[in-house]
């Protein structure tokens, strides 16, 4: 017997979700039926499904609490081919715009809503953009792989860079390159990271810098996804590899245009090291009731 799912659809700069609240916990939603929901012909179709839970219902919630009892709700979130994901950038702020509509958080303009995530706490607040989320503390995380595109002649070396969630990013020479990879294939990675990652294809903006602010173009293939319109942590670790590529002097504001549309991501100083925020649109397209069997 099938059970009927109220879900909203949601999307920021491209990268599109299946939002549903499910505040206690009670529904568990398999594989199989994540497949059906975010397949593009047969079913709703989305990059991922998330779950608006309370943090104390659901186990890998308990962490967020114990870092910040304020984060009465969690991001559950799922890639498109059924795997669990650390973090969204894009997808966060969609969800922190999905509890305000729904009644089940106040943001309100200038204030923080906490809330957990499998890759910890993240504080998301709303601004001119739509809204902003600090996605923590970045490290440059699993050297230089290289990285093989279908469509680009030659490997390219990659810079690992984790943002809560694992990102190789390889600079490309032009907009050609950029425009004829293929990413309906997997780039492959040497060495290949244990728990995969997202890969994304950057090129500069000509010039790179404009009134102290940078500009980069990229596209992404994300992992458990595929090539998707736009990846929020993406952007932002595209950002992070082109100020270190750059050297000393390089801006600490970068605009990321990506095939959605346009993000903005800042780094700024905290006390446990540098924080890299990410801002951008967050929009809620429409409301619906799918059919689980």
């Amino acid at each position: 017997m099938g059970i009927d799912l109220n879900f909203t659809k949601g999307q920021g700069t491209g990268n599109d979700f299946v939002l549903f609240a499910d505040p206690d916990g009670q529904i568990d939603l398999s594989p199989a039926q994540i497949r059906a929901i975010c397949d593009r012909r047969f079913g709703i179709g989305a990059d991922g499904i998330i779950r608006a839970v309370r943090s104390r219902s659901l186990e890998a919630g308990a962490a967020a609490l114990a870092e910040d009892d304020q984060a009465e709700w969690f991001m559950d979130y799922w890639n498109a081919d059924g795997t669990l994901s650390e973090m969204c950038g894009n997808g966060i702020r969609v969800y922190a715009r999905f509890l305000a509509e729904q009644g089940l958080a106040d943001v309100p303009g200038g204030d923080t809503l906490v809330v957990g995530t499998r890759a910890g706490v993240r504080d998301v607040q709303r601004n001119a953009a739509g809204y902003q989320v600090d996605l923590g503390r970045w490290r440059l995380d699993g050297g230089e792989p290289l990285v093989r595109a279908r469509n680009l002649a030659v490997a390219r070396p990659g810079l690992g860079i984790n943002v809560g969630n694992p990102h190789v990013v390889v600079a490309l020479a032009d907009q050609g390159e950029l425009e004829s990879a293929d990413l309906s294939y997997i780039p492959q990675l040497d060495p290949e990271p244990a728990d995969g990652a997202n890969v994304e294809f950057v090129v500069p903006g000509d010039p790179l810098i404009v009134d102290g602010v940078g500009h980069i173009r990229m596209r992404v293939h994300e992992r458990g996804s595929g090539e998707t319109l736009s990846c929020g942590t993406g952007a932002a670790a595209a950002a992070l590899a082109t100020r270190y590529w750059a050297g000393q002097g390089a801006p600490n504001q970068w605009r990321v245009e990506v095939t959605g549309g346009t993000l903005g991501v800042r780094m700024f100083p905290a006390e446990d090291g540098e924080h890299v925020a990410l801002s951008g649109p967050a929009e809620l397209v429409y409301d619906g009731v799918f059919r689980l069997n």
